[in-house]
């Protein structure tokens, strides 16, 4: 497979054609950006811990029927992804309340919600994402009823299965977002899990300190981001180095591991 023109470039990532239709191939910027690309910087090594990541939870994803758009990751930046046209909705998943929901609605901090809270985002960087409601959606045709209900149940399994993962290895599922897109299968449009799922796209804390282990560490620089996907990826099993591993260790060792396979 030859990577063709880039079709695409996002906040982190950059999507490139192929010599095969149906297929792109999504590359992992080092890029960090918060508060809608007002800060932002460049972090060594981010990509590569957010793509084995986001292989690893999509590939799990796949085993229990949860379809998506992985086919395989090339090599320590780049997967190979069906082409889907992405709905234009940012799926924000909440199990506990922080961030923008406590400014919003005055919820303190650390609040755990008694069922999954599902908000919907326009993805649109230059109205810098605004909410909206299940009513616009419909109203501005960006999805129908009947896609909206199978992204609500499929966003409930994959919250279900995600909580239980990252329990298993210490860490509180806080909240996180998915984008889905429409696939075309048999001249028909079939809606699956798009994107990535990564400390990018989601918050995690660990589950006795509450430490932070995902992109808030950037946001409210509460340190070096690295070592805390690090330690995401570490407990994982995708990478056996101690937390502290340095950016360029962790590219070194990706190297090393994608020859040995």
């Amino acid at each position: 497979m030859k990577k063709g023109k880039k079709l695409y470039e996002g906040k982190a990532k950059i999507i490139y054609a192929t010599t095969d239709k149906d297929l792109v191939i999504q590359y992992f910027k080092d890029d960090a950006t918060a508060f809608n690309n007002q800060k932002k910087t460049t972090i060594e090594g981010k990509g590569v811990l957010n793509n084995r990541i986001s292989e690893y939870i999509l590939s799990n994803l796949s085993q229990i029927g949860i379809k998506n758009h992985l086919v395989k990751r090339l090599n320590m930046r780049e997967q190979v992804i069906k082409l889907v046209e992405i709905i234009p909705i940012e799926f924000i998943v909440r199990n506990v309340a922080t961030g923008s929901l406590t400014k919003r609605l005055g919820i303190e901090d650390g609040t755990i919600l008694k069922e999954p809270l599902i908000e919907y985002c326009l993805k649109d960087d230059s109205l810098g994402d605004p909410l909206i409601s299940e009513e616009h959606i419909y109203a501005f045709e960006w999805a129908n009823k009947k896609e909206i209900e199978k992204v609500k149940k499929t966003i409930l399994r994959i919250n279900d299965f995600m909580i239980g993962m990252f329990r298993g290895i210490g860490i509180k599922l806080i909240d996180f977002k998915l984008e889905f897109g429409r696939l075309k299968t048999n001249g028909k449009n079939e809606v699956i899990l798009a994107d990535e799922i990564s400390p990018d796209t989601c918050r995690l804390w660990d589950s006795v300190t509450d430490k932070k282990l995902d992109k808030d560490r950037f946001r409210k620089d509460l340190g070096d981001l690295i070592p805390a996907y690090t330690e995401v990826a570490k407990r994982l099993g995708i990478l056996h180095e101690q937390s502290n591993v340095s950016a360029v260790n962790v590219t070194k060792l990706s190297s090393v591991k994608k020859k040995s396979k």
